[in-house]
């Protein structure tokens, strides 16, 4: 007789929790409702950067490549982003604005294949990261001439941060009910 292991957490809530919140408190930043940038880099090395990174790692075991891939990478993105904010701060490795945009435009070209990859999964997954792409685009934009598209990007990127923690909560709230309360919907692509 076999002893039945308790189930497992999902890592995904914690990696959806960590990029949603950090990736919210930016856009106040960029939108201009908080005018210190402080928190933006304590939530995104310990929460959208570690605990994302830790999250990502997780998903490994359960042999999720989507979410291993999207939580690593992006749990990195934070803590490289964060780095960079203090390099300039205290004059160390500086980075420009059109250095910036380019650090931008590779994880534009990145986000790409998890878009392809997204719109497989489920509609809110594809939804989330639709908008993440159409974030990171008007940021790189912002980065080379346009700088008044960061504001535009900071509303659009509360969007896919809300989408993200959309996801969360059906996570939870459907698995404590046993049922769907939050729907994730069909795959965009079959």
């Amino acid at each position: 007789m076999s002893e039945q292991q308790p189930p497992l957490g999902n890592p995904a809530v914690i990696g959806l929790a960590g990029f949603g919140l950090t990736t919210l408190v930016l856009q106040f930043h960029n939108v201009g409702w908080m005018t210190s940038i402080g928190p933006v880099v304590w939530l995104g090395l310990f929460f959208g950067g570690l605990a994302q990174l830790i999250a990502g790692l997780q998903e490994q075991k359960t042999g999720n490549n989507f979410g291993y891939c999207a939580f690593t990478s992006y749990g990195a993105f934070w803590i490289s982003l964060c780095f960079m904010l203090l390099g300039n701060k205290f004059d160390i490795f500086k980075a420009g604005t059109e250095d910036v945009g380019w650090f931008l435009v590779a994880w534009t070209l990145f986000t790409v294949i998890l878009w392809i990859g997204s719109l497989r999964i489920h509609g809110a997954m594809a939804f989330t990261f639709t908008t993440l792409l159409i974030g990171f685009i008007l940021l790189d934009l912002a980065h080379f001439g346009y700088p008044g598209l960061t504001v535009v990007a900071g509303y659009e990127l509360m969007v896919c941060a809300f989408a993200a923690w959309y996801m969360l909560a059906g996570i939870i709230l459907n698995g404590l009910y046993g049922r769907v309360i939050l729907p994730m919907y069909k795959p965009w692509v079959s």
